[in-house]
């Protein structure tokens, strides 16, 4: 598997964008080590060129007749290797290599079909969703459910303009979207991939735990009554060491404090002190100081566990660069060859993407609450991520919400990775 290209540019006038973006893909695709007869474009765009997205979703398939399936949806703010574009008129692309019968897309127009029927087993998929879809989270765990592994990844359209999401499939559009031009709202659409396309996903919280793990021993819907059976907004109150005597105090330390849920026997609080990818970070919402409870925002159930926990810049950048960490520890062969070996220790700053560190390309969601300021400086996200990752093809938005897993998580980040042949 050669290196996908992967372009981005922003500009007003989408079509000025667009030709920039054309002139970096053409410009790799003559490249040895890149791929050069790619078929499936992923493409993500800012909300600022919604009203032109049939437009030039229309533009890039004339310009690039070879591509004939497209994913993709809108953001608040796009991102691409080193660069990230917040609210500002700009997209980003990838054309990715992969088997013809290793991948499939799919829309809420056109379902993926069982495997029985398509002869077609979903590996891992690559989800966009509508976030005003009703039953959203359920949708997503039915979706998990139909991939043998149950893994997804992707993340919610977000846009000032209401969402919208590309899909097309094969040579034009995919079959049952009739006279539709492959822009579509609503539902989920996505590409799944089969056994043979590998990826690699890790999920960066962007929290650490400010109080051990707790047993959660009883709950009502989304009110935390008991832990470790005591009284929950007593032990909230212990664990921040502020008192309901001093509302300012207690209400600004609240704030601050988030709730890390986990169900029994999943993954939680790792050695390190991080939360691990089975831990879904929810707000405070409210106390009950009748009932001594503790309101969230989600539903509990006796036999979670959880924990306090605080998101900040340094934590946020500490946890990013873990996950990118182990991306490239899972990647790295225990025996290297010396072209692996240099590509490898030059890829921290200014290498140039390699086919050695064995990423394809990638593609990183990140919440929109996440972009710009939170990392310190705008760009400062995307920039870790190459500072850690390596120089690799680079794609993905700024979401309302992300997916991974069977999850649908908030304040997150979901970097997933194609991995190269060995």
């Amino acid at each position: 598997m050669k290196l996908f290209p992967s372009g981005h540019a922003t500009h007003p006038q989408w079509r000025m964008a667009a030709g920039l973006v054309l002139a970096q893909l053409r410009a790799q695709m003559a490249l040895p080590d890149y791929a050069r007869s790619p078929t499936l474009g992923l493409l993500y765009i800012t909300d600022h060129y919604a009203e032109d997205a049939q437009e030039i979703l229309d533009h890039l398939g004339a310009e690039l007749p070879e591509i004939t399936d497209w994913s993709g949806t809108v953001g608040i703010g796009v991102s691409a290797n080193n660069a990230e574009y917040f609210d500002e008129p700009a997209l980003s692309v990838m054309l990715c290599q992969l088997p013809s019968d290793q991948y499939r897309v799919f829309s809420g127009v056109a379902p993926l079909a069982g495997t029985e029927m398509s002869g077609f087993a979903a590996h891992t998929a690559l989800v966009h969703a509508d976030p005003a879809t009703p039953e959203l989270a359920e949708l997503i765990a039915e979706m998990a459910g139909r991939t043998d592994t149950g893994y997804l990844f992707g993340g919610l359209s977000s846009g000032r303009a209401g969402s919208l999401q590309f899909a097309i499939g094969g040579n034009g559009n995919i079959r049952g979207h009739g006279a539709a031009g492959g822009v579509f709202s609503g539902g989920l659409s996505g590409v799944v991939f089969g056994e043979g396309v590998r990826v690699v996903s890790r999920v960066t919280q962007g929290c650490q735990p400010v109080s051990r793990e707790r047993v959660i021993t009883e709950a009502d819907g989304n009110l935390l009554l008991k832990l470790d059976g005591e009284p929950a907004l007593d032990v909230l109150l212990a664990e921040l060491g502020v008192s309901l005597e001093a509302p300012q105090e207690a209400i600004d330390a609240v704030r601050a404090t988030l709730v890390g849920l986990v169900d029994a026997g999943s993954d939680s609080i790792r050695r390190t002190g991080d939360l691990g990818n089975d831990v879904l970070v929810r707000h405070i919402i409210g106390l009950d100081p009748t009932r001594r409870g503790v309101a969230i925002a989600d539903t509990a159930e006796a036999g979670m566990r959880m924990t306090f926990c605080r998101r900040n810049a340094q934590a946020a950048r500490a946890d990013l660069m873990r996950v990118c960490a182990e991306v490239r520890e899972e990647l790295e062969p225990q025996e290297q060859t010396l072209a692996t070996a240099r590509a490898v220790a030059a890829g921290e700053a200014e290498a140039a993407p390699h086919p050695a560190r064995r990423i394809a390309g990638a593609v990183y969601v990140s919440c929109s609450g996440r972009g710009g300021p939170h990392f310190g400086a705008p760009g400062a996200e995307l920039q870790i991520v190459r500072h850690a990752l390596g120089d690799v093809p680079l794609v993905g938005f700024f979401a309302a919400g992300e997916i991974a897993r069977h999850h649908l998580y908030g304040y997150t980040g979901v970097l997933t990775v194609f991995a190269a042949d060995d």
